[in-house]
């Protein structure tokens, strides 16, 4: 069995080679993201409630600590973040989302190559039909001026071998590009949960550092006493 594979596979001429090899690297990119992109690794449930409850209780370099220890994209924008709680909104918001385009930009890592070798190997598969194409209609001529008769079935064989390198270029890139499909749809639905958490915890420490801030009431109250203590000018 194994042999009649390796002689059908060798018909297909040398751009096999690479086609089946593009198969192996997509395979294994494939397999990386979807180890590294899992939502435990991405979005810890439980970690993102303990930095939620410190950061409720007023623990804030407890939370920004722990956000340090752990290596998921969403520490590392909270992190960021509550290393720059008592800022103005805005900057806060700012930092994180900045901080969160850089981390989907490591989650997309290697999906570029999947791209790639979806869109490459139907090339590379009609490379090989077209040379191998070339060769059979070379032999049509040789045949055709030596004897002025041309073998039909030996044409139909050697087309039909030419052809082996489109059909195998295809069975690797339309897998490979469903992959490329699901690895970004998920990236994506990172991406959202990722920016939906750290806006929740951005009116956390908005609201938090409000509270902290005093009222224009009490602010007035303090302009008015210090200006009343202050000495009188004399006339």
């Amino acid at each position: 069995m194994m042999n009649e594979v390796y002689e059908f596979l060798a018909k297909g001429g040398w751009l096999m080679i690479p086609i089946l090899g593009s198969s192996v690297v997509a395979l294994a990119f494939f397999m990386e993201r979807l180890w590294a992109l899992q939502r435990a690794k991405i979005v810890p449930s439980r970690f993102v409630q303990v930095v939620r409850d410190m950061l409720h209780d007023g623990r804030f370099d407890e939370a920004e600590n722990l956000c340090k220890t752990n290596e998921s994209p969403i520490a590392s924008m909270l992190e960021i973040g509550i290393h720059n709680a008592g800022r103005p909104r805005a900057i806060i918001k700012e930092v994180m989302l900045e901080k969160g385009e850089r981390e989907v930009f490591f989650m997309e890592r290697f999906t570029g190559a999947l791209g790639a070798i979806a869109t490459v190997t139907p090339l590379m598969g009609l490379l090989g039909t077209v040379v191998g194409m070339i060769s059979v209609f070379q032999g049509v001529m040789v045949q055709s001026g030596s004897a002025g008769v041309v073998d039909a079935g030996a044409l139909a064989g050697g087309i039909w071998e030419a052809m082996i390198t489109t059909a195998a270029g295809l069975t690797v890139a339309i897998p490979v590009f469903l992959g490329h499909r699901y690895i970004m749809s998920r990236i994506d639905r990172h991406a959202v949960e990722l920016e939906d958490i750290s806006l929740s915890i951005l009116d956390l420490l908005a609201a938090e550092t409000s509270a902290n801030a005093p009222t224009p009431a009490v602010a007035h109250a303090s302009a008015t006493t210090d200006s009343s203590d202050a000495p009188e000018e004399n006339a």
